[in-house]
């Protein structure tokens, strides 16, 4: 017996769980999702994911499949019958379901699913030792605030990143970095400024970014919101970049340039400590 999911109203066990073949978000990528980390048994920025997840479906015309408080009941139902102590919850909501056709009629009913992974979150070697990210060329729709479940422009670059031999890309539009494929892309300055793009469609409103972002105000730390070019980042003091999944992870390679002396800043280290702190994780 697997885990146990959250499909459509009934928790039931991950074999036993079915899409319908008219799905739109099988048949037409026509869904949200949100990631929520877990860690130490403790939803980790959760009320940022939800505030997410509702301002995506509101994006997209679709209705919420529960309220926001039901929703959140749900995950702590689905840690709860899975034992989840560390790892991740994912939630998925499709338009609904109806025979194939571009046009969707208003009275669809949405979809949500839910589902844990397990995974180590903290300690991990990326955030001991720092990870390379490769530079692509954006290839994604032009609405990447909304957190779609189109993802196979981020697979394919994550793919062929790895094949190269890194461990991440970072995604380049019209010379200037937009983001990682699943993380938000910062770096640091050799006078302490932290560099982020500001909130636009060219990007996703990371949760563990602003999460962050409110954590350096209180430290008055600066973090400036721009755009940057991979020739910038490859100069830059440090560079990190941050997600639900990888926390405050370290980039200590950019392309074929290593960043600063290869290793992961101070600046960063405090950033990571800073996070953890928050999350309360022993650090």
């Amino acid at each position: 017996m697997g885990r146990i999911v959250y499909i459509h109203g009934q928790f039931v066990p991950e074999e036993e769980a079915r899409i319908g073949l008219f799905d739109r978000g099988f048949l037409f990528g026509d869904a949200i999702y949100e990631v929520t980390a877990v860690i130490n048994g403790r939803m980790i920025d959760n009320d940022l994911h939800l505030a997410r997840l509702e301002r995506s479906v509101g994006e997209l015309a679709i209705p919420l499949p529960l309220p926001m408080e039901e929703i959140a009941a749900v995950q702590m139902e689905l840690m709860a019958r899975n034992g989840l102590r560390d790892g991740t919850i994912y939630l998925h909501v499709s338009r609904g379901e109806a025979d194939r056709d571009f046009f969707y009629s208003d009275g669809l009913a949405p979809r949500l699913v839910g589902f844990t992974q397990a995974k180590v979150l903290t300690g991990t070697k990326g955030q001991r030792e720092g990870i390379s990210v490769d530079l692509a060329e954006d290839p994604r729709w032009q609405r990447r605030d909304i957190k779609t479940a189109m993802l196979l422009g981020q697979v394919m670059a994550k793919q062929a990143a790895r094949a190269r031999g890194f461990d991440d890309v970072w995604l380049v539009e019209g010379g200037l970095v937009t983001e990682g494929a699943s993380a938000t892309a910062h770096v640091i300055t050799a006078d302490g400024r932290i560099l982020t793009r500001a909130a636009s469609q060219a990007t996703l409103p990371g949760c563990t970014q602003r999460a962050l972002a409110r954590l350096c105000a209180a430290e008055g730390l600066t973090i400036e919101e721009r755009a940057f070019s991979p020739e910038e980042a490859q100069g830059a003091a440090e560079a990190f970049q941050t997600s639900a999944s990888s926390l405050v992870m370290p980039v200590v390679r950019i392309g074929e340039c290593t960043v600063g002396d290869g290793r992961p800043g101070p600046m960063t280290r405090k950033l990571q400590a800073l996070y953890l702190e928050a999350a309360g994780v022993p650090v």
